[in-house]
């Protein structure tokens, strides 16, 4: 039974491995083929795919979609710009702040594309070398994840969590990762402060410069959307989308203060006294009515284009990340529920003394499924299944985060190309490049000060 066990494992890494090397819609159609091999070659029992997520991360794309296609993006790309011309000197600071608010608005770090051009532009021509906001920007980017009310990871957070007991909702999920998370990102900027040579005593850069050719590729262009004019109707559907964060925040603080006015329904069970027991609707079930009604109004009112949102990045990223977690969530709880009784009794010994051990689990499969939704759906059942308590899995949750580790994610790599003074890199040995020192402190750091507000609140 252990070979078998192991030999299955393996196809679990395989697929997830070979998947991300692909990308893009690989990483969850090629998780059927693991899938496949699981239940028809070995007969395993399937597992159950997370509808719940993917209904929630739909919905939400969809609204988001729908506001870029409006010109929404535009403003809010426009208007983090003007912060950070407005103060050149402190964009080591102030960038890894815009992509990660913007991430925490929009539920994902796709939306930072046309801002990394910028943040490369303003750092280059204040003679600060770009590696230093451009790599922090890019971590941020992703850390702001599981920051956002609508964002996967956070969603199937409080899913899967409310299923195992634990109750808790979006609002108590962001009010430990915000703070956390912000500080994990500000003590990353801060190491990046003086990283690596300056300019001037770059030789590499100085070696550049010295090309006629180079200089010009350099300081010939400047990347701007302030000149890009912003139409009534995009401010509109910021707007709209704001306000439909604002409705999702408001009934979740209504929980926490006791005064819940979701609607409810007969359950279906009886009490006691043989009354009917009432059940509130789902705040899964909310988010997304939220999402969808505020997608409709952009299009009703604010004059977006149905086409144009389907045909744009923010859509098309969150569809991809839709087939991604329907294949590998799929995947790993197939594996997952059929060796639970194996799994709890190798890790109880250990999560029972240390629970918070359970991070160093979520990081390793983050650094193979590049999905901090996936990496919660496919391994939060597990946690739960060992009695790892809530509250420390909601301090242990900025440890989804560890595919900065390979540099293989698109808005890595789309940071490097950016940079147009070659400070940004991969590196020669792969794992040395301007993403790990950002990352790796970042992540340590958010998830140590999440762990200490999860203990002092629950």
């Amino acid at each position: 039974m252990e070979i078998i066990m192991i030999i299955q494992l393996l196809i679990v890494l395989l697929a997830l491995y070979v998947g991300s090397r692909y990308g893009s819609l690989a990483l969850g159609a090629i998780s059927g083929i693991g899938l496949a091999i699981l239940v028809l070659g070995f007969g395993m029992k399937p597992g159950n795919p997370p509808t719940d997520v993917i209904y929630i991360i739909i919905a939400a794309v969809t609204c988001a979609g729908i506001m870029q296609a409006a010109g929404g993006m535009d403003w809010l790309i426009q208007l983090a710009e003007r912060l950070l011309r407005k103060h050149p000197a402190h964009v080591t600071f102030l960038a890894p702040l815009c992509t990660f608010f913007l991430t925490v608005l929009v539920g994902t770090g796709h939306v930072v594309y046309t801002l990394m051009p910028i943040i490369c532009d303003i750092a280059l021509k204040k003679g600060i070398r770009p590696e230093r906001p451009c790599g922090v920007a890019s971590i941020a980017s992703q850390v702001g994840i599981t920051c956002s009310p609508i964002a996967a990871a956070v969603a199937s957070f409080v899913v899967i969590s409310n299923e195992a007991g634990f109750g808790v909702n979006n609002l108590q999920v962001i009010a430990v990762t915000i703070p956390a998370c912000l500080c994990g990102l500000m003590a990353a900027a801060a190491l990046s402060y003086k990283r690596g040579k300056d300019l001037d005593k770059d030789p590499q850069f100085q070696a550049r410069l010295a090309n006629p050719e180079m200089r010009e590729y350099m300081y010939g262009g400047t990347a701007s959307v302030l000149d890009k004019e912003i139409s009534p109707s995009a401010k509109l559907s910021v707007y709209i989308f704001v306000g439909a964060l604002a409705v999702i925040v408001f009934y979740s603080l209504m929980q926490i203060i006791g005064f819940d006015i979701r609607p409810t329904f007969d359950s279906g069970k009886v009490a006691a006294d043989g009354t009917p027991v009432m059940k509130p609707i789902g705040m899964n079930i909310i988010i997304q009515i939220v999402m969808i009604m505020a997608a409709a109004f952009m299009i009703l009112f604010a004059k977006a284009s149905p086409k144009k949102a389907v045909a744009g990045p923010v859509w098309q990223s969150g569809m991809v990340a839709v087939v991604a977690i329907y294949g590998i969530a799929w995947l790993a709880d197939t594996y997952f529920s059929n060796y639970m009784p194996e799994l709890e009794a190798g890790l109880t010994g250990i999560v029972s003394q240390y629970p918070w051990a359970i991070c160093f689990a979520f990081f390793a499969v983050s650094v193979l499924v590049n999905s901090q939704g996936a990496v919660v759906v496919a391994m939060l059942p597990l946690a739960y299944s060992l009695d790892i308590p809530g509250p420390v899995l909601l301090g242990v949750l900025p440890s989804v985060y560890g595919y900065f580790f390979i540099p293989n994610y698109p808005s890595d790599i789309a940071t490097v190309n950016f940079d147009r003074s070659g400070t940004t890199v991969i590196g020669k040995y792969l794992l040395n490049h301007s993403f790990m020192m950002p990352g790796l402190v970042s992540v340590i750091v958010s998830t140590i000060i999440a762990s200490l507000i999860s203990i002092l609140i629950y």
